[in-house]
C-alpha cells in the first residue's frame, strides 16, 4: 500500500510545479477558473497527506532487518542441505557401496550398448559393401572358398560352389596327374592363397563364353579394385594364354603386363632355357659339366695299345689340360684325337715335342 502513497507524493509534487508554471495544466478539471492560488491550496494539501500516509504504511526498520535475517537463514539451510546429504552418504558405507554398484552397472550397460551399436554398424557397413559389389559394381559377387592352384579357384556364386578358371592366364602345374611340379608353380599357388583367402569377397567379370568344356566358370577376378589375373602376369607367375574367342576386354593390358615381367626376368621368365612356350611350360634338364663328364667317362675309347680308357670323346667339345687328372690320360686323349700329327685341342703346347700336358 505504501507504494501507492509514494506515487501520490510524486504526482502531487509534479502537479504543484506544473501549476505554478501553467495553472491550466494542474487544474485540468476546471481550466476557466484555474489560478496559481488554487494550485497552492490543492496540491500542497495532497502532497502533505500522501507523504503522511506513505510514512504510516512503510515497514519499520526492525521488520526489514527481521525479514532480511529470515531470508538469509533460509538460503543457508538450502545450501547446507546437499552437503549434509553428501556427508550422510559418505558416513553410510552401504549407501556408498550401492552408489558405486549403480555407477558400475550403468557403465557396464553403456559399454554393452556401445558394443552392440558398433556391431550393428559394422554389420550394416558389410551389408552395404556387399550390396555395392552387386549393385554399383559391373562385376558379379562371389566369395572365395579355396584356392585350387595359381589359375583356378573355388568360389560360392549364386548360392552354389563353383570352380573358376582365370581368363587368359596359365600358371605352372602343381597338381597335374601326368606332369611333375613345374618351376614357379608352387610360388604361383602361394601367391593366390595369400591374395584370395577363404571368405574374401571378389567380383567376377565374364568376357566371352561363361564356361569351359569342364563346366568351370571363365572369368577375371577382381579383389580390392585390382585385377588378379593381371597381377599374376605382372609378377611373373603366369603366361598370357588361351585366347580362344577374341577380342578380349583386357588383352592389350595383359600383354603389357607380361612384357614388363619378361623384361625384368621375373618368375617364370627367369628360368634358363626355353621354359615358357606357346603350348605351356617345358621343364628342360640342363646338363651340367659334371654330368657331361660322368657320361663321357662311361664312354671309353682305347688307344693304340687297347688298354687306356679316355674320359672324353676325342671328337667332342674342345678340351684343355685342366680337364685331365694326369699327363698319361691327357697323352692318351691327345693321341686318340690325331696327335702328334694333329692337335685339334692344342694340348701339345708351343714346343711341338709330341707330349701333351707335360706339367701334369
Amino acid at each position: 500500500m505504501n507504494n501507492v502513497f509514494m506515487i501520490l507524493v510524486l504526482l502531487s509534487f509534479l502537479g504543484l510545479i506544473a501549476g505554478l508554471i501553467a495553472p491550466k495544466l494542474a487544474i485540468f478539471w476546471n481550466r476557466n477558473k484555474a489560478s496559481r492560488k488554487k494550485v497552492l491550496k490543492i496540491y500542497p494539501a495532497i502532497l502533505v497527506a500522501s507523504f503522511i500516509l506513505f510514512g504510516i504504511t512503510s515497514p519499520s526498520l526492525e521488520e526489514m532487518e527481521e525479514k532480511t535475517t529470515v531470508s538469509s537463514e533460509s538460503e543457508t539451510v538450502e545450501e547446507s542441505k546437499p552437503a549434509e546429504d553428501t556427508k550422510e552418504q559418505k558416513d553410510d558405507p552401504q549407501t556408498s557401496e550401492n552408489k558405486t554398484d549403480e555407477v558400475e552397472n550403468k557403465e557396464k550397460h553403456n559399454s554393452v550398448e556401445t558394443e552392440n551399436n558398433n556391431t550393428a554398424n559394422k554389420s550394416k557397413e558389410e551389408d552395404e559393401s556387399n550390396q555395392s559389389i552387386s549393385k554399383d559394381s559391373p562385376y558379379e559377387q562371389a566369395t572365395v572358398s579355396r584356392v585350387v592352384d595359381g589359375d583356378t579357384i573355388e568360389v560360392t556364386y549364386n548360392g552354389k560352389t563353383e570352380d573358376v578358371r582365370l581368363l587368359l592366364v596359365d600358371t605352372p602345374e602343381v597338381k597335374h596327374p601326368s606332369k611333375p611340379v613345374q618351376e614357379f608353380g608352387p610360388e604361383a599357388s602361394a601367391y593366390a592363397k595369400k591374395m584370395l583367402t577363404p571368405g574374401t569377397k571378389v567380383g567376377l567379370e565374364f568376357d566371352g563364353p561363361k564356361r569351359d568344356k569342364y563346366d568351370r566358370l571363365l572369368a577375371y577376378i577382381w579383389v580390392d579394385g585390382q585385377n588378379f589375373n593381371k597381377a599374376l602376369l605382372e609378377n611373373g607367375y603366369a603366361r598370357l594364354a588361351y585366347r580362344y574367342d577374341p577380342p578380349y576386354t583386357h588383352y592389350e593390358t595383359f600383354m603389357k603386363a607380361q612384357n614388363q615381367a619378361k623384361s625384368q626376368d621375373l618368375g617364370i621368365w627367369s628360368v634358363e632355357g626355353n621354359y615358357v612356350q606357346d603350348d605351356g611350360f617345358h621343364q628342360e634338364v640342363l646338363v651340367t659339366e659334371s654330368a657331361e663328364e660322368e657320361t663321357q667317362q662311361q664312354e671309353t675309347t682305347r688307344d693304340q695299345n687297347g688298354t687306356t680308357s679316355l674320359p672324353y670323346d676325342p671328337n667332342g667339345p674342345d678340351r684343355d689340360c685342366g680337364d685331365f687328372d694326369s699327363h698319361e690320360t691327357a697323352q692318351a686323349f691327345f693321341e686318340a684325337a690325331g696327335g702328334p700329327e694333329r692337335d685339334p685341342h692344342r694340348l701339345d703346347g708351343s714346343d711341338g715335342d709330341g707330349l701333351a700336358c707335360e706339367s701334369l
